[in-house]
């Protein structure tokens, strides 16, 4: 009854903002703000599915300049907690066939965000570049997941070198954000407990060039993996307080 529940709200919510996100994002289609303001609004819906959602966000965070933003993907549940650290004047880069997913990809197209093709890899990496360019030509930022796939439960899978290529060639830091495994959370439960959403410090990229991407991105990749084991583990305890 209550995954019922739920999947109606999913319905209706979506339905609305279809509706009225769509009609508002065509008053300035493609303005990198939307991103922020939907993704806030996506982040709300967690308390519907019964997520007590903590986010960890430096107080500057909001007044920085530009990076390249990097998270872990887990699953469907990523649109409802790790979406509300997006910070304004940030978009996403998504893979291509989301712009068909009914409903949500037009509003994802219209908001601003970025579409690869990864089945293409000539077209991936000219999509590398038109994120260095969006970056060095205006002040926007740019979200990349660097696992390129949902985990689903298989935890920190290996990084793809996308994001780290963009960041060096637009000579941008990085910032890692990660959130806690979502794997145990289902429709049907009432209460689905903690889930934690941490952004880390910068990670500079400078004296990086082409030949130390795997190197950063392995330097990322640890301190992304650390920080998911110390969150699951806080997460522990508090859903057994």
């Amino acid at each position: 009854m209550i995954a019922l529940l739920r999947v109606f709200a999913v319905a209706i919510f979506a339905i609305v903002m279809f509706i009225f996100g769509c009609g508002y994002c065509l008053l300035s289609p493609r303005n990198p703000k939307h991103v922020f303001t939907f993704g806030r609004i996506f982040g709300r819906m967690s308390k519907v599915f019964g997520i007590k959602l903590d986010l960890r966000i430096p107080e500057d965070a909001y007044n920085r300049g530009q990076h390249i933003y990097i998270a872990n993907h887990q699953n469907n549940w990523d649109m409802f907690t790790v979406s509300s650290a997006v910070t304004p004047k940030v978009v996403t880069v998504g893979k291509k066939s989301l712009a068909w997913m009914p409903l949500f990809g037009q509003l994802y197209w219209l908001t601003g965000n970025i579409l690869i093709d990864r089945g293409n890899r000539s077209k991936a990496m000219g999509t590398i570049d038109q994120v260095v360019e969006s970056v060095k030509s205006s002040d926007v930022s740019v979200w990349m997941f660097p696992e390129g796939t949902r985990s689903r439960g298989r935890g920190l899978l290996p990084f793809k070198t996308g994001a780290f290529h963009a960041a060096i060639g637009a000579g941008v830091p990085i910032i890692p954000i990660v959130c806690s495994s979502t794997g145990g959370v289902k429709l049907n439960k009432w209460d689905n407990g903690h889930v934690i959403v941490e952004m880390l410090p910068p990670i500079s990229t400078e004296g990086y060039g082409k030949e130390n991407i795997r190197e950063l991105a392995n330097l990322c990749r640890e301190q992304m993996k650390q920080k998911l084991e110390e969150l699951d583990n806080e997460v522990k305890g508090l859903n057994k307080a």
